[in-house]
């Protein structure tokens, strides 16, 4: 991945904003607004960085979890941005008696709102290219961080942002909500002791991807900053099928299903296997990839992934959607509204105090507030998200070269393979360097 020394980092900048957001790391204080939180002077300051579907459900949870100002809103389509500042500014006017509030600033790029000494936090919730960057300049310029998931689009770029959310002492959560619903958590702590005996084998179950007719440019419609949001990318001339939603298909964007859905099930599973901080030590892969057209992340895969202690770990769209565990003495399987088990009376379980407990986090967004005032380690810290984007990576590169791998999780590198390490990072178009 390119480096950059920093007056070629501060080349970049808006305002003066990246002079004051270098790479020298600084003791956190709390600010005096954040050490009570009953007056409105000692709030959460919030901006929203991405606006758009999953931006706009960030948003609206934030409005309504306790001690939570949104004082800005931010993103590259005029549309989107524009009614968020709308959406924020009456949801407050409501609750004035005047019936009148203008107080959410709207932003098109991101460093002048990350510029801003009145901001506390930010949600991300941009395409998913645009993620590592977001976050690393939030937590440069001291901000605490909840952004959506995947944490990355390639191994090396996770890496320097987990290391830099240590270095700069600051709260992160990645949004794989599904450690905050209580039927994962009991999954993964009942895994975890033991009551499924030896875990053998898992089993994840994840959403197919798409295929896209060949496409050709369309006008950039108005109000899109279009070079804005490709940022790092490489240039493609714009059509509407390949932003949105749909990025997630492309490469040079995301990293299809297998990063999609895979940092929902992929985590869960390494945090019932407790190597969600680590990882497989091998992984063979099989993808069937679309033709002509934009989209060019397999559509349907099969993984398998293998750890130190001997345990399995297949992936794949033919799997039943989820996580399946199974061991010497039954199994657990979780899903969003499902938990079964086998026996059936293991779900009747109960906790001793002397057995594993995993962090309790009851909603994601009050848990992120909370770890902000207590500066505690959140239910989905930087690092984790890192390590579950990780398996999602070598995945579709174990697909890519048709050829199984052994991995390294110690030092993230791929043993006697330096065409497969080669695609552990990738070129950033400028100037959007990690610096």
């Amino acid at each position: 991945m390119g480096r950059t020394d920093m007056a070629a980092l501060n080349s970049m900048t808006r305002r003066g904003f990246l002079k004051t957001a270098g790479v020298t790391a600084v003791p956190f204080i709390l600010p005096t607004r954040l050490r009570g939180v009953d007056a409105p002077a000692n709030r959460v300051t919030l901006a929203c960085i991405g606006v758009g579907s999953m931006g706009m459900e960030d948003l609206k949870g934030f409005l309504f979890t306790p001690g939570v100002q949104i004082a800005a809103v931010c993103d590259v389509d005029a549309g989107r941005r524009d009614a968020a500042k709308a959406f924020v500014e009456k949801h407050y006017a409501e609750q004035k008696t005047a019936g009148t509030w203008q107080g959410c600033a709207a932003y098109t790029d991101l460093r002048e709102c990350l510029a801003r000494d009145d901001i506390d936090a930010v949600c991300i919730a941009t395409a998913d290219h645009w993620h590592v960057l977001a976050a690393l300049l939030a937590v440069r310029a001291g901000k605490d961080v909840y952004c959506e998931k995947p944490l990355s689009v390639t191994v090396a770029e996770g890496r320097v942002l987990s290391d830099a959310v240590r270095r700069y002492g600051r709260v992160f959560i990645l949004g794989s909500q599904q450690r905050s619903e209580g039927r994962f958590r009991f999954a993964s702590e009942l895994v975890l002791n033991g009551r499924i005996g030896q875990v053998r084998q898992v089993k994840v179950g994840l959403n197919k991807g798409q295929a896209h007719d060949p496409v050709q440019p369309m006008p950039v419609p108005p109000g899109l900053d279009y070079d804005l949001w490709l940022g790092p990318a490489p240039f493609r001339p714009y059509h509407k099928d390949c932003l949105h939603y749909n990025f997630r298909f492309i490469s040079d964007f995301s990293g299809g299903q297998m990063l999609n859905w895979g940092s929902h099930h992929l985590d869960i599973a390494q945090w019932g296997l407790g190597t969600d901080r680590s990882g497989p030590v091998e992984v063979r892969a099989t993808g069937v990839f679309p033709g002509d057209g934009p989209y060019d992340n397999p559509v349907t895969f099969v993984a398998d992934y293998l750890y130190a202690n001997g345990v399995t770990l297949n992936c794949s769209t033919a799997n039943p959607s989820g996580v399946r565990w199974e061991g010497s003495a039954g199994w657990i399987a979780v899903d969003r509204g499902r938990l079964a088990a086998e026996p059936a009376s293991l779900l009747k379980s109960v906790l001793r105090p002397d057995e594993i407990h995993l962090v309790e986090s009851r909603s994601h967004k009050d848990h992120f507030i909370e770890c902000i005032r207590t500066r505690a380690e959140t239910v989905a810290p930087c690092e984790v998200g890192h390590r579950s984007a990780s398996m999602g990576h070598i995945g579709n590169i174990a697909m890519l070269l048709q050829r199984p791998l052994r991995w390294d999780p110690a030092v993230e590198r791929f043993t006697d393979d330096d065409e497969a390490n080669r695609l552990l990072g990738r070129a950033r178009r400028g100037p959007w360097s990690l610096g």
